[in-house]
């Protein structure tokens, strides 16, 4: 296939570009550098099925030749990011979700969006399954990102529904391993980060907030399954680990595997943080085969240890 991928240089979307080259297909990566960073993709340059746009998807855009698929990852993802880019965040999924399925219908391409587990807000019914609605403050600072996402997936079903575009949505839990930011304002690199460094591990309210930890490794081998799978035209999939921790539990995790002196402190919770969040994937399961298979200890030590190249 011909493949393009926006917010190619990003975490999720640069683990992406390999996975696709290394099952053979031609990578057209797409990015404005606004959240990723050339240095996740550089390595990729010399591959000749591999090409680079450094393109903003807000604006028109334009793709020489055929396309068989589109997967939509540009947006800002860390709390820290889209609060700093509030607009730009809108304008990614609302523009650019226009923009890449507009290209898609030019293309008779293949669609799938990058959706996240925050248009479920802070739920009501736990854990999520697909079929659930979601709890979300449509006017509070983190709206930005949730509305937007459930806006993009609101505008890829009309066009599944008005154009006949075969688009997939992916509802992607939290997720982490190599290549996130040190700076990205996440859980995992956050405290990660202040344990290598001595630096004191700040837990927001008394952190007996849960989320689920799902390996890049893991959610790129969903992805792909929900890439390729025939005859699931304007399906959504959570992806993400079912497997439940505390927010302290977390931080206890890293604090163990790093040996790491910091002390644990405890800060004011952000407005509008979900107090529990924890994918139902039995859709997953049964129509795409999938489920993560590395334990959060073991992708949690194979992070620290490029994080410590790093730092």
């Amino acid at each position: 296939m011909r493949v393009l991928i926006t917010g190619a240089a990003g975490f999720i979307g640069s683990h992406l570009c390999e996975r696709f080259l290394r099952e053979g297909h031609e990578v057209i990566g797409m990015d404005n550098f606004l959240t990723g960073t050339p240095e996740n993709i550089s390595h990729l340059f010399g591959n000749e099925n591999f090409t680079f746009i450094k393109y903003d998807v807000t604006n028109f855009i334009y793709v020489e030749g055929d396309l068989d698929l589109i997967l939509h990852f540009a947006c800002p993802a860390s709390p820290v990011d889209y609060l700093n880019h509030p607009i730009h965040t809108m304008k990614v999924d609302s523009l650019g979700t226009l923009h890449t399925l507009g290209l898609a219908k030019a293309k008779k391409a293949r669609y799938v969006l990058a959706s996240t587990s925050e248009i479920y807000g802070n739920p009501q019914v736990h854990p999520q399954p697909e079929t659930y609605w979601g709890n979300v403050n449509p006017i509070g600072p983190r709206s930005v990102y949730d509305e937007a996402k459930r806006f993009s997936e609101a505008l890829s079903m009309a066009y599944h529904r008005e154009h006949g575009i075969d688009v997939r949505i992916a509802r992607i839990f939290n997720t982490y391993g190599p290549r996130m930011r040190i700076n990205d304002g996440r859980v995992v690199p956050n405290f990660i980060y202040q344990a290598l460094t001595g630096k004191p591990i700040t837990v927001y309210g008394d952190g007996s907030q849960t989320r689920s930890f799902c390996y890049i490794e893991d959610l790129v081998e969903g992805i792909y399954r929900l890439a390729v799978k025939e005859g699931i035209e304007g399906e959504v999939f959570n992806l993400g680990n079912p497997e439940e921790y505390t927010v302290l539990e977390l931080a206890k995790l890293i604090k163990e595997i790093t040996g790491s002196s910091s002390d644990i402190v405890f800060k004011e919770r952000p407005e509008d943080d979900p107090d529990r969040r924890r994918p139902d994937i039995t859709k997953a399961k049964s129509i795409l085969g999938w489920e993560p298979k590395t334990p959060v200890r073991e992708g949690l030590k194979k992070t620290i240890e490029w994080f410590r190249t790093k730092i």
